[in-house]
């Protein structure tokens, strides 16, 4: 029963993106349009930015959350299928070349960029977090070494 809902996903998919294809040739972007399109990929970003942190910062009083969660769930939250179909689904209105274009120049980015350097950006962030607890333990190691061989704390004159 899974395989068939799962092929069902991948075919309603591939004739998602067909359309999406379609009406992508089928426009005519002007320069504004293509100025607004660059526009919208980091205002998109931004506010995925802004409905990460401020959930995560009222959810901080009853849970710890690591230092990196909030730059993997940004750059993580992909766009794709239901924002193209709700595109699409506009009616005929002055502004919807400008929504169709800004929606595709979004989903193409998350597509592109950021599913392919997911992986890539939570690799270096790991490593980075490692690294960082290492420097420390070895910072407090060392402390504890001054002050095991000195017999007292070290003074700050």
């Amino acid at each position: 029963m899974f395989e068939f809902w799962e092929l069902m996903d991948q075919l309603l998919n591939l004739i998602l993106f067909g359309l999406l294809g379609i009406q992508v040739i089928a426009m005519q972007p002007s320069v504004f349009q293509f100025l607004l399109c660059a526009t919208a990929v980091p205002v998109a970003l931004l506010a995925r930015w802004l409905s990460v942190v401020v959930p995560l910062g009222v959810m901080s009083r009853f849970r710890r959350y690591d230092d990196d969660t909030v730059a993997i769930l940004t750059w993580g939250g992909l766009r794709g299928g239901l924002s193209v179909a709700l595109a699409l689904s506009l009616p005929a209105f002055p502004g919807r070349e400008i929504v169709l274009g800004s929606t595709y120049s979004v989903v193409i980015f998350s597509i592109l960029v950021q599913a392919l350097t997911l992986g890539p950006l939570v690799t270096y962030l790991r490593q980075r977090s490692a690294t960082r607890v290492e420097t420390s333990r070895a910072g407090v190691a060392a402390s504890s070494d001054c002050r095991s061989q000195s017999g007292a704390l070290p003074s700050s004159t």
